[in-house]
């Protein structure tokens, strides 16, 4: 295999504990349209979708596009309301994204959120230095397992997808990755090493400090 030459990183449930807010969204969404859905079912069918799909999700049918920009522009207002208040990184997240830059990795996120969502994310998260390349579910990519919006962040980035490894909380991200023929490190916010598991997964850990302490990046060369 190729040497390791970037790190495309997920988002919600990677770079931020966010998932449990996106939770709560769904739950306030639904209460507010009186709505009986099954969340916890919901958010194992719908994690890593883009937010058109979610919306086809929740009403059980194909939805028109006005519908679907209803319906993500309510949800995920009620997100980030709930998210500000709270928000919070993945331990050391920050630490592994820096020492990475400083290694000469390139560097992208590869997610099925929306612009608002990134840029809220990013506006909080002050990554320095910046991502190199950002691939998002709303600029017409179908949300994961595809791997699509790995393959596009690896396209920006000017690098073969061998050469990438990918960083997720969930299944279907993982999947993503083993489509898009990179390699994977399941980061263990959401999800066990179990059900993160795959022959092109390299490692579990519960965050990004775990990772840091075991001296992942200096041990690439054996990836």
């Amino acid at each position: 295999m190729p040497a390791i030459e970037a790190l495309i990183f997920d988002m919600d449930g990677t770079m931020v504990h966010s998932m449990p807010w996106h939770t709560q969204a769904w739950v306030e969404y639904a209460r507010r349209h009186a709505m009986d859905l099954d969340v916890p079912a919901f958010m194992a069918q719908t994690t890593g979708k883009n937010a058109f799909e979610c919306a086809c999700a929740l009403m059980g049918r194909t939805v028109s596009a006005e519908e679907s920009e209803r319906i993500t522009a309510e949800k995920e207002g009620i997100y980030r309301e709930l998210f500000a208040a709270n928000f919070c990184a993945v331990d050391g997240f920050d630490r592994f994204h820096a020492q990475a830059r400083d290694m000469g990795l390139k560097v992208a996120i590869g997610t099925a959120g929306d612009q608002d969502n990134v840029r809220f994310v990013l506006d909080n998260l002050q990554m320095q230095p910046p991502a190199q390349a950002i691939a998002r579910g709303d600029e017409g990519l179908p949300g994961k397992p595809h791997p699509d919006i790995f393959l596009k962040a690896a396209e920006r980035l000017a690098i073969d997808p061998a050469a990438c490894i990918v960083f997720e909380d969930a299944p279907h991200g993982i999947e993503a990755a083993r489509r898009a023929g990179m390699r994977a490190v399941g980061i263990g916010t959401t999800h066990d090493a179990q059900q993160l598991s795959g022959p092109h997964v390299l490692a579990w850990a519960p965050d990004f400090s775990t990772l840091l302490n075991n001296q992942f990046l200096e041990k690439l060369h054996d990836a």
